[in-house]
């Protein structure tokens, strides 16, 4: 079973107020691509695409190279597009052509278990899709443009969908292909699956498995580092 995955590391991360890219902030001194990449080194996935910004190319090669933890990792470098949608699909444009099953995950998500990583794989080899979720813990209500609530959903149905996402490299081509031709933008790699009426296995993840969106999301994940939180 040959295993590749897409890492999207493509944002700008305006959201942080950094005068570099998210995915070359530093968490416990070392960037936070790396840290991602580490997950993968020790995991199933013998190839990563890893999709960077287009003026970072060179910058995303020679970090990668430099780091010694990486060097059992196969990689490539891939220009991201405007639309992470656009970025993933470049990134499957680049998987290998005996690839048989892809996980896609953000870079921003520095801390997600090689464990879980693994184990989505061997579901998505039998069932076809897989996705990491939590239970969510807040209530959600449905508020309307003038903020007011329109609904409450019930918590118990409802879940957190994180990355890694991961399926049959033929489906999530054929979901892409799907949504190119009719013109669809998805939030996450899952709905274009579900669009074309296929099941999508939710696994429960893991709480430090965070995305680094705001600059309070370093600090945290700062923490989890110093408290030894992090999961393997």
């Amino acid at each position: 079973m040959r295993v590749n995955a897409v890492v999207v590391a493509a944002g700008e991360g305006k959201r942080m107020g950094a005068t570099v890219p998210k995915a070359y902030l530093p968490i416990g001194n070392r960037p936070m691509i790396l840290h991602t990449l580490s997950r993968f080194a020790v995991s199933q996935v013998r190839k990563v695409i890893v999709v960077a910004g287009r003026d970072e190319l060179s910058a995303c090669q020679e970090l990668i190279e430099s780091d010694s933890r990486l060097q059992g990792l196969e990689f490539v470098v891939e220009a991201g597009g405007p639309r992470r949608q656009d970025s993933v699909s470049r990134g499957l444009a680049r998987v290998d052509p005996d690839c048989e099953i892809i996980v896609i995950h953000d870079g921003a998500r520095p801390f997600v278990p090689a464990y879980l990583i693994d184990q989505c794989i061997e579901i998505a080899l039998v069932e076809g899709a897989v996705v990491v979720g939590v239970p969510a813990r807040n209530t959600i209500k449905v508020v309307s443009p003038d903020n007011r609530v329109v609904a409450t959903l019930p918590r118990a149905s409802l879940w957190e969908i994180q990355t890694p996402q991961v399926f049959q490299i033929n489906l999530i081509r054929e979901a892409y292909k799907a949504a190119e031709q009719e013109n669809i933008e998805a939030t996450d790699d899952a709905m274009l699956v579900e669009r074309l009426g296929k099941s999508v296995r939710v696994l429960e993840g893991h709480p430090t498995n965070i995305k680094i969106t705001v600059p309070e999301d370093i600090l945290f994940a700062e923490a989890l580092l110093r408290e030894g939180r992090v999961v393997g």
